[in-house]
């Protein structure tokens, strides 16, 4: 590639990540005319476009989850969940905010942050409408922890399968095992954080905590044929997530069964045409715009130079390396969508073999804490803000990027901190 289709690769990024960043027209539209333009001044054709950089498994992931979730949030599910959630620690906000965030963080950790957030979203909307709050907070927690969460297990978040598929020595309990203290210690913090900073922002009316004390949860339940097949299949979908190891079918796999299953059996119920105009379109062309845009940076050779000047900057120094790749993946990967920045890592750590070093495992570690965390850094930065962000606008209780940076970026900055002592600590004193 020509120092033409650099420049010009690099301005129709930073173009359209202005553009998502203003909000001033819709994100999705931004993310898919800067792709399109991409395509027309052949920077990427339309092969490598669709068949080489848009992640297909993620969309098909995403389509298939939003088909069940949509179909059993219509028989009261969430309802009844959100209701009795908010009961348990009496209508209290901080409490819930802590109650809510602990289910996305463990949720994230076992079952995707993707899902999880698919399952949870609607929940906590639910909720804070019943308790006439803002839910902004509540969601914004949703996306930190879903990211918090899901750095903790192999297929806890994108990144951390494309390292589990590439490196055949690394299982399920590895990752469990390397990266679940660390992520333990970061929650701790980051919920001590998020409780202290919105203590005074979260006010609920003493008459709306007694009239949420007095609601009857089994009452918004809808009973019938549709509320036991959804949520039989529901299950089911999970339970295939976390025997994915066991099973080994692929998570989309898994998903995609369980929406045809989901179809199949509740035609009776419901028409297949109303389930489809509830899905998240835009959430799905935003990440196909996206996954082009960044498809472009690779062509032209920027993701591959990023990351190749991370490792020259170091000159083959373990230590020196392992909290450059830490740090450059969590920086970047707030801001280039960390699931292409690790494709690109990952040949290029391959590579530190031939300069003679056998342990790659302190790299390995490195790359899936910095790409995990550094994705709460903006709201592009990993799939689950995405769709946190899709849902948030179709319920009408939006927050801008800038919003988001506000706090993401902090929340990143102070685990990216915690991880390099941890990693220094358990890894690299060796090396001294």
């Amino acid at each position: 590639m020509g120092n033409v289709s650099v420049i010009l690769a690099l301005i129709i990024f930073l173009i359209s990540y202005i553009g998502i960043m203003l909000e001033k027209i819709n994100r999705s539209l931004v993310a898919c005319c800067g792709g399109v333009i991409m395509l027309i001044l052949g920077i990427l054709d339309v092969e490598q476009a669709f068949f080489e950089h848009v992640d297909w498994n993620t969309i098909a992931l995403l389509f298939s989850m939003m088909i069940l979730v949509s179909i059993t949030s219509q028989n009261g599910v969430f309802e009844y969940v959100a209701i009795k959630l908010a009961q348990l620690v009496q209508g209290k906000p901080i409490p819930l905010l802590i109650v809510m965030s602990t289910i996305t963080a463990i949720g994230s950790a076992f079952l995707d942050n993707v899902t999880t957030v698919l399952l949870l979203v609607p929940i906590i909307i639910t909720l804070t409408n019943l308790l006439n709050v803002t839910s902004v907070p509540f969601l914004i927690c949703a996306i930190l922890f879903a990211n918090i969460g899901g750095t903790a297990t192999l297929i806890g978040d994108p990144p951390n399968i494309m390292i589990g598929q590439a490196v055949d020595h690394l299982d399920f309990n590895d990752f469990l095992f390397h990266l679940g203290p660390v992520v333990l210690i970061i929650y701790l913090v980051v919920i001590g954080g998020m409780g202290l900073f919105y203590r005074r922002s979260l006010h609920i009316s003493e008459e709306k905590r007694e009239e949420l004390m007095e609601l009857d949860a089994k009452s918004f339940l809808k009973n019938g044929p549709l509320l036991y097949k959804s949520l039989t299949v529901l299950l089911m979908t999970i339970m295939g997530f976390l025997l994915h190891p066991i099973l080994h079918l692929d998570l989309t796999t898994v998903a995609m069964s369980g929406a045809l299953l989901l179809l199949l059996i509740s035609t009776k119920e419901q028409e297949i045409e109303e389930v489809f105009r509830s899905i998240e379109w835009v959430t799905l062309f935003f990440f196909i715009g996206l996954f082009i845009l960044v498809g472009g940076l690779i062509e032209v050779g920027i993701i591959d130079e990023m990351a190749r000047a991370i490792l020259s900057v170091t000159e083959g120094d373990v230590p020196k390396t392992t909290i450059v790749i830490l740090w450059g993946a969590g920086l970047l990967s707030g801001f280039v969508d960390n699931i292409p920045f690790v494709a690109a890592m990952i040949p290029v750590i391959m590579e530190f073999k031939e300069y003679g070093i056998q342990n790659l495992d302190p790299l390995w570690w490195a790359l899936a804490l910095g790409s995990c965390l550094g994705g709460n850094a903006t709201l592009i930065g990993a799939s689950a803000n995405v769709i946190v962000a899709g849902l948030a606008s179709k319920s009408k209780n939006n927050f801008s990027f800038v919003q988001f940076m506000l706090i993401g970026f902090p929340v990143v900055i102070i685990s990216l901190i915690i991880a390099t002592f941890y990693i220094i600590l358990r890894y690299l004193l060796a090396y001294q």
